[in-house]
């Protein structure tokens, strides 16, 4: 789909509400391990700019890793398949963990994230979204610390992208369709899915 065929539209969550709601969950986490060291796993790309304002509100020792993985491809719709394309640099035995995601969807990502942490045998895992959308899940699943939850929309900004433009609003808007008048255009296309990693798969499984 051509570049030109979509765009920014209504800002629906601002800047100062996402900052706001990062120190709030930041103070939580102090809370809740108090005492304790936390590993937060950043998943790449999209959670990068929530995971860097939440991180700020932490008052523990905090380390940070980052993994890589696709599921969506080019459509809106999950493939069903989840690949890992970079893997943890740390090992995380014995760690209380938290994944960190811009958005928790259909949440088939996040089930098989889980369940991969799970077998490296962390001392607890949690997971931590900026934005949470249940009307979009497809298995059984839910964060532990959630930003905001996400209205039925397709959703830019502040790391949610669109092939792979408007990651860098400082806000989450939502995206609208242009007219093409080329050729009697068809403005009907599918619009790219804010998970934007590459698909280079080292690992790969079909969820069914």
């Amino acid at each position: 789909m051509s570049q030109n065929n979509y765009r920014e539209g209504r800002l629906l969550i601002s800047q100062e509400e996402i900052e706001a709601r990062a120190q709030e969950i930041g103070a939580q986490i102090t809370k809740d391990y108090a005492g304790k060291d936390v590993l937060l796993i950043g998943i790449l790309t999209g959670s990068v700019l929530w995971l860097a304002q939440v991180v700020k509100s932490i008052k523990l020792d905090t380390t940070l890793d980052f993994m890589s993985v696709s599921s969506y491809g080019a459509s809106t719709k999950s493939s069903g398949v989840v690949k890992i394309n970079k893997d943890l640099n740390n090992d995380i035995e014995g760690k209380h963990v938290i994944i960190v995601e811009d958005i928790v969807d259909s949440g088939m990502t996040l089930e098989y994230l889980c369940k991969y942490l799970s077998g490296h045998e962390p001392a607890s895992l949690k997971i931590c979204t900026m934005l949470d959308k249940p009307s979009g899940r497809r298995v059984e699943i839910e964060a532990d610390y959630i930003g905001f939850e996400a209205p039925d929309a397709f959703l830019i900004g502040y790391g949610l992208d669109a092939d792979q433009r408007f990651r860098n609003l400082p806000y989450i808007a939502a995206i609208e369709q242009e007219e093409s008048g080329e050729n009697g255009g068809n403005t009907e296309q599918e619009i790219p899915d804010s998970d934007g990693t590459d698909t280079v798969a080292a690992t790969e499984m079909l969820l069914w």
